[in-house]
């Protein structure tokens, strides 16, 4: 799919890698962005930045069918189309099977995790389909890309994350049944796993920290670049023969179990 004019959902673009996203996506490719986010000033300051004939922003809570029916009819509204969905938007809660007390964790926790992570995607990438089976199908067919983020974790989860890594395998494992429900549609959907990248939160982890974290990374030894993902992002939305697949963004990382 060519982006230049095309309209790009972006769950989680006021920051990190949703915002590196955005930011990408208009700059290089021309592309108007939706982003649906529940900071409210990030979001504001996000489409200051890329200018408002460009990007719009959706207060939006992704477990919400209501608010993501809003801010669809919304994002219609403005620019009268969706041809791509990005899903950036998550929570890291940890969440072990016992605690220092040696009792069971909360299902409330793991059901949160879940929730957002998981189910989150689910709502807004069936409602982004929904009017992406709409548009006229390009030269090669295509009316619709979703990428949604994984994570390494959904691989080598580490100690506390049993609950991340579930909604993250999960992800992943929505590819295949629904790149096959949804190709008669000309819609395509796969999944990207990034590893450890130098995001505003990852860079405010002490130094000692972010070096153990780097010590895993095979080659580069290094953090990934946002501007790398968003790249990544954009592969996986022009090349019209990927589909139904993860592609593992990480340096050849392999998570330790803590």
């Amino acid at each position: 799919m060519n982006l230049q004019d095309k309209v790009v959902v972006i769950t989680g673009g006021a920051s990190g890698l949703g915002q590196a996203t955005a930011n990408y996506m208009v700059r290089e490719k021309g592309a108007k962005v939706a982003i649906l986010d529940l900071d409210e000033s990030a979001g504001v300051e996000t489409v200051s930045a890329l200018g408002e004939d460009n990007a719009l922003f959706c207060k939006t809570d992704v477990v919400s069918e209501g608010s993501i029916d809003a801010a669809i009819q919304r994002i219609m509204a403005r620019f009268g189309a969706i041809h791509a969905d990005i899903n950036a938007a998550g929570i890291p809660l940890p969440c072990k099977m016992l605690g220092r007390d040696g009792k069971a964790d909360s299902l409330s926790r793991y059901a949160t995790v879940i929730n957002v992570n998981l189910c989150g995607v689910f709502n807004v990438m069936a409602k982004c389909a929904e009017r992406m089976a709409l548009n006229e199908p390009d030269e090669n067919g295509e009316r619709g890309v979703v990428v949604n983020v994984s994570s390494g974790a959904a691989f080598e989860g580490q100690i506390g994350q049993c609950a991340y890594s579930a909604s993250k395998a999960g992800v992943n494992g929505m590819n295949m049944p629904a790149a096959r429900e949804l190709g008669k549609y000309g819609i395509r959907v796969n999944s990207i796993a990034p590893g450890l990248f130098g995001t505003p939160l990852v860079r405010s982890l002490d130094d000692h920290v972010q070096n153990a974290l780097i010590d895993m990374c095979e080659a580069p030894k290094r953090m990934g670049k946002t501007e790398e993902f968003a790249h990544a992002c954009t592969f996986m939305i022009e090349n019209p023969y990927l589909n139904g697949r993860t592609v593992r963004l990480d340096a050849a990382t392999v998570m330790q179990a803590r």
